[in-house]
């Protein structure tokens, strides 16, 4: 059951969550965009989103957190903890075997954790969870859009870039140099992975991370400019209309709790 964090709070957490839906029904916000909840809905937060949680004891399921190093290092597992994108949050399992598989690997991580201390095995835990994640993977559930792995090795190789520069960048000829590739490959790779061209992503990435640090810090709106590399908070805060549809207090105040 996951109603401990109260409701219409906002949570930024560092490590995974997997959630699988079996009783209720509800809501789910992650990352400013809310998901409809019902038995059966798969829920999988990355690291460094945000969530909010609905109205408390509206749903329940088994609800299991493991940080990124934890995972058997398998090939598949590997990717996925690398990949900055992650995949869907949220998908619908239907009710034949997929929905079986996920809740048997659930119940087997709990069984094998609820042993005493000193007969758990982490080997154990680290193989059943990386099924369980290799599992999830090749479900593509409902409500997936884009294809990232479209854009082959250049938009990986330019979002693991832009994950470490999006702070002190937003120029897509900077990406282009540190990267080896001209501007045209990296819009390419872009409009292939994510129907966007490279500028538009780079956009996205920056106003992402200003929205996750308006809604779940305190943290002045000026600061907040700095970090992500404005020099003006004047320049910011239009960047953040254009981008958000509202000013950055006015988006804080919606989503924080009085």
């Amino acid at each position: 059951m996951w109603s401990f964090w109260p409701q219409g709070d906002v949570h930024r957490v560092d490590f995974h969550t997997v959630t699988l839906i079996t009783e209720g029904r509800g809501e789910h916000a992650v990352d400013f965009v809310s998901h409809p909840c019902r038995p059966g809905t798969l829920l999988w937060i990355r690291p460094g989103q945000v969530q909010r949680f609905g109205r408390p004891g509206a749903m329940n399921g088994p609800h299991l957190l493991f940080t990124p190093s934890f995972p058997a290092h398998l090939g598949g597992t590997d990717r996925l903890m690398r990949a900055w994108y992650g995949g869907p949050v949220c998908g619908q399992l239907g009710t034949g075997p997929d929905q079986a598989a996920v809740s048997t690997l659930l119940d087997q991580l709990r069984a094998e954790f609820s042993r005493p201390h000193d007969a758990v095995s982490r080997e154990i835990l680290q193989l059943l969870l990386a099924a369980l994640l290799l599992h999830i993977d090749r479900l593509q559930p409902d409500g997936e859009t884009g294809d990232q792995g479209a854009g082959g090795e250049i938009y990986a190789r330019f979002r693991a870039e832009l994950e470490r520069s999006y702070t002190t960048t937003r120029r897509a000829e900077d990406y282009a140099r540190l990267l080896g590739y001209t501007v045209k490959t990296l819009t390419r790779a872009c409009l292939a992975a994510t129907g966007r061209p490279v500028k538009q992503v780079i956009d996205a990435r920056v106003a992402l991370e200003a929205q996750r640090l308006l809604a779940h810090t305190d943290t002045p709106v000026a600061v907040i400019a700095r970090r992500l590399g404005f020099t003006e908070p004047t320049n910011f805060g239009k960047f953040f209309i254009r981008h958000a549809g509202t000013p950055p207090g006015d988006f804080r105040r919606a989503h924080q709790r009085p």
